[in-house]
């Protein structure tokens, strides 16, 4: 990821490592079933860009063997430190300021990094730059403007405010250069960059203890951003972890858009 002052999600916070976990239970199966598809095996040569966590990092490890490598990279790697070992190469890197740490690469992919990233435009162009011809590059992005509420069915007060700190969170992400849209635009961004045979498809989690476990770490790590741009109070905050935690509400995630195509 690309490091920019008042990133509002740091990894270096405790809620980090939750919001990690949560990513792997909703997210690793789509994910590794498009990876599966792209071909990669072993030998293979591939960049985990903004790994964040080691679920993915590690099946990549397991998918290459021995003869392989596995580039990881991320501006914070504290949470990549036990995959730090071949063959996997752990390194700190700004996608969207810095060259690409490699070239060549069989396949790189990125998932829930380049809505952050300030230089959207660079980053992609670079993760592209470091395939081999015939590589394949697979993104995987939030729309939360596709799907903006976190409870859907908005029948009662607790889901009315957790929708109202949803959107707040929307606002913060926005405010810090975030892209709420980028997702949609993912297909149309591989075909304009050059890559052949793109395809996409969305995932979107709708209710599970993940949901939930990923809306506790969220609004907790963004609290005092909350408070401090008057969007809730804190005792606004209490209520809503409390009614998170009681296990009534349907909780969403934003869409997750995964695209995917072959560089020429």
């Amino acid at each position: 990821m690309t490091q920019s002052e008042g990133y509002l999600l740091d990894n270096r916070q405790t809620e980090a490592g939750e919001r990690f976990d949560a990513f792997t239970t909703l997210f690793d199966p789509t994910t590794f079933r498009h990876l599966e598809g792209l071909g990669l095996g072993s030998g293979g040569r591939c960049w985990e860009v903004g790994a964040g966590g080691t679920s993915v990092v590690s099946w990549l490890a397991a998918k290459v063997g021995p003869e392989g490598e596995v580039v990881a990279t991320d501006i914070d790697t504290s949470l990549l430190a036990s995959a730090a070992r071949p063959p996997v190469r752990v390194l700190v890197h700004d996608v969207g300021a810095e060259e690409p740490p490699g070239e060549g690469f069989d396949l790189v992919h990125a998932r829930l990094v380049l809505v952050h990233v300030p230089d959207r435009e660079r980053a992609l162009r670079s993760m592209i730059e470091a395939l081999r011809p015939g590589g394949m590059l697979l993104i995987e992005d939030a729309d939360p403007a596709l799907q903006p509420l976190v409870c859907l069915d908005e029948h009662g007060p607790e889901e009315r405010l957790a929708n109202r700190l949803r959107q707040g969170f929307r606002r913060l992400l926005a405010d810090r250069g975030a892209d709420l849209s980028y997702g949609r635009r993912l297909p149309r961004l591989l075909r304009e960059a050059g890559l052949r045979d793109v395809e996409a498809d969305a995932y979107f989690p709708l209710t599970s203890a993940a949901c939930a476990a990923l809306e506790s770490a969220t609004v907790r790590q963004i609290r005092d951003r909350l408070v401090a741009a008057g969007i809730a109070t804190n005792e606004d905050v209490d209520r809503h972890l409390a009614n998170v935690a009681a296990g009534g509400m349907d909780l969403a995630t934003a869409p997750m858009i995964s695209a995917w195509g072959r560089k020429a």
